[in-house]
């Protein structure tokens, strides 16, 4: 480059300054007086608005990944078998006592009556794929509140009853406000703090029946109507519990659509001897069909099993143990074949419900149950039995479940049901 050339290019770089200083006025005029982000179209909104669905998007589908996660929750409880375990040590202990709940039938009052061991208190279930929660009263009454459960079936549907109201008792004292019949069989109680009703039906055959009596040596079943002693009031239930199984092994007349069916151990009476099983199924099945009827909750506990263990009612030292069975005992005979019909029976009446909004289980405690032969009264039905020494015989009580006792597990199972169902 020339010496003219480079004095001539301090002259243009001055010039160039101040082309651009003066354009700076007019393009801070035009920002001010046109908006360059008014030029954004609809198009761009809309793309701005997918963007805002898509975070929305993204938001659901976190609850739907939650859901998810909570269905996996409620089908792993609902694929626990709680009837496969076994019963460990529980050092807790009861809830209540013999002196603090007076809903107990003297005959289960065990501690009362004098029994002297009391390691049957310390158990609890365990079942081998989950956890059954210890009884939670307030929880329960939250479930059932402005409710009425009823307890349905003979005395083991009391038994379990009785259980559930000492359990509710810790945390809220019922009225008594209904009460008919001898030995308490039908009543009626209100937990005013949650509005909850609870109610016995005494119907030892859930079905039609007389029950024997002095002038009537069998009892009388009409297998194709149920009890209306409880049947009439069946629209007021909003819970029902069913439990039968022991009055059927006595002698029986059967009747179906008018007419005699056949009887059991029935020697004396002119008609065919049929046994029992298959009268005990239909009566389950008419029951089943009857309380279907309308929405509600249903269950029906199995089978409860007696430990005789072959021995006469009255023989000293029936059901004398003081631990549960290992986990070997298997259900046999009797308590087999009782808990069979029941499980078949509830298993066919939820297939023909499918389109009814009636929720129906069975609770299996016949397997549970078997292992504790240490649960039972014993000779404890009776208060202070060998106070005056030990007699050549005694009346013992291995069928019912002294309070507290293994029956208390009953509810704690029962409750995890309801709270499945109600969630």
């Amino acid at each position: 480059m020339g010496l003219k050339e480079q004095q001539n290019c301090p002259s243009q770089r001055k010039i160039a300054v101040f082309i651009v200083l003066a354009f700076i006025p007019f393009a801070l005029f035009h920002l001010c007086f046109n908006n360059p982000f008014s030029t954004i179209d609809d198009t761009t909104l809309q793309d701005s608005a997918a963007h805002v669905v898509l975070t929305t998007s993204s938001s659901s589908s976190h609850e739907e990944e939650t859901q998810e996660s909570l269905d996996r929750v409620k089908e792993e409880e609902a694929l626990c078998d709680y009837t496969k375990g076994k019963w460990v040590r529980d050092e807790m202990g009861p809830l209540y006592n013999g002196s603090t709940c007076g809903t107990i039938k003297d005959g289960q009052n065990c501690f009362r009556h004098g029994r002297p061991d009391s390691g049957y208190l310390y158990w609890k279930w365990k079942p081998n794929q989950c956890d059954i929660p210890r009884f939670d009263a307030n929880r329960f009454l939250d479930l059932m509140r402005d409710k009425h459960l009823a307890f349905v079936g003979d005395s083991m549907a009391r038994n379990q009853l009785e259980s559930l109201m000492c359990l509710l008792s810790t945390v809220s004292s019922p009225d008594l406000v209904y009460r008919n019949g001898e030995d308490n069989k039908f009543r009626t109680w209100r937990f005013v703090s949650h509005n909850v009703t609870v109610s016995v039906y005494w119907s030892p055959f859930l079905v039609a029946g007389l029950e024997k009596s002095g002038t009537l040596d069998h009892n009388v079943l009409h297998l194709d109507r149920v009890d209306e002693r409880w049947g009439n009031d069946l629209e007021r239930f909003d819970t029902v519990v069913v439990s039968v199984g022991h009055w059927f092994l006595h002698p029986a007349v059967y009747h179906e659509s008018g007419s005699v069916l056949g009887c059991h151990s029935c020697e004396a009476s002119n008609c065919t001897e049929i046994g029992f099983f298959d009268v005990f199924r239909k009566a389950i099945r008419t029951t089943l069909k009857a309380v279907a009827g309308s929405r509600r909750h249903v269950i029906l506990t199995t089978f409860s099993p007696s430990h005789f263990e072959g021995r006469p009612w009255d023989s000293l030292g029936a059901c004398n143990m003081t631990e549960p069975y290992e986990e070997g005992k298997v259900l046999e005979g009797l308590d087999l074949e009782m808990r069979r019909i029941e499980m078949e029976e509830v298993t066919a009446a939820k297939a023909a419900l499918e389109a009814v909004e009636v929720r129906l289980e069975a609770l299996d405690v016949t397997a549970i149950s078997v292992l504790r032969p240490d649960g039972h009264p014993g000779p404890y039905m009776y208060e202070f039995p060998f106070k005056n020494g030990v007699p050549e015989t005694v009346h013992n009580d291995c069928l019912h479940w002294c309070l507290p006792g293994p029956v208390d597990t009953w509810n704690e199972i029962m409750i995890e049901m309801l709270r499945r169902w109600m969630v």
